[in-house]
């Protein structure tokens, strides 16, 4: 594991500690109980490809460990989503940690609240009290990064998604955690082209771990996406759902940013 996910990690837990003892997990199950029922994330990114476009998860960052602030001005997690919704995105991912991302719990609500599209809760998750968490915040789908959990820890955080309804996008980033993940139920697989240890970012991890897949798996490649000429060579292999940071949160004009990668469509 990196030193910046062992890091971030560490702090995650006495965060989640932190939190237990805020607000107890039975409180947590009532807030869970009482949200509006989940969208389906899944079935919004195959009725994108279905419908002949890339499935688009677009997020809402306002910062990121390896590149800072990037957007300082005009961060609006409401007016963002709906830009988003209007430019063709089949789902968002929010941020919600903060020493790191400069996220917040409340980004996620407020933009779930102002679209129709399934969010995913994008945060470092470690502890099922999250997933519960995650459901009471309106999350429809969380993120499992394997090179930050054990196996059983992956599948209990799986299985307490899949109890609540939501979907789980499973994250990796070489063949080794690919075959972890493969040993999990949900056939919604990520591969991040960054790489952990240097943050260097390259296509190439996509490339080469995307045909490897089995076919009832959905591919998702994350990270160093700008181009439409980037898109179609993943897409070439089987890749046709994207999740994109950066590209669009430095575009002064969100919805013509995601507007204009979506006109070259999915196979």
């Amino acid at each position: 594991m990196a030193d910046i996910l062992r890091e971030i990690c560490d702090r995650k837990r006495l965060h989640v500690d932190a939190r237990k003892a805020e607000v107890s997990l039975s409180e947590q199950e009532s807030h869970a109980k009482a949200a509006s029922a989940p969208r389906g994330f899944i079935n919004a990114l195959k009725a994108a490809k279905n419908d002949g476009r890339y499935g688009f998860i677009c997020e809402i960052k306002k910062a990121s460990p390896s590149k800072g602030l990037i957007r300082p001005n005009d961060f609006d997690p409401a007016t963002l989503a709906q830009a988003y919704e209007r430019g063709g995105a089949a789902c968002l991912s929010i941020l919600t940690d903060e020493p790191y991302f400069q996220g917040h719990d409340s980004y996620l609500q407020q933009a779930r609240a102002a679209v129709s599209l399934p969010c995913l809760r994008k945060d470092f998750m470690i502890d099922p009290y999250q997933v519960t968490e995650a459901r009471g915040l309106g999350a429809d789908c969380i993120l499992i990064i394997m090179a930050a959990l054990s196996d059983t820890q992956a599948s209990d955080l799986e299985d307490a998604a899949h109890c609540w309804g939501m979907d789980v996008l499973i994250e990796v980033h070489d063949s080794s955690e690919l075959d972890r993940a493969l040993k999990l139920k949900s056939p919604l697989v990520g591969v991040n082209n960054r790489n952990l240890k240097t943050m260097e970012v390259s296509l190439d991890n996509t490339l080469a771990l995307v045909p490897t897949f089995p076919q009832d798996r959905i591919a998702v490649a994350e990270s160093g996406l700008r181009t439409a000429e980037d898109l179609a060579s993943c897409a070439s292999i089987g890749a046709n759902c994207f999740l994109i940071g950066e590209t669009f949160m430095r575009q002064q004009n969100v919805e013509e940013a995601v507007r204009s990668l979506q006109k070259s469509t999915a196979a």
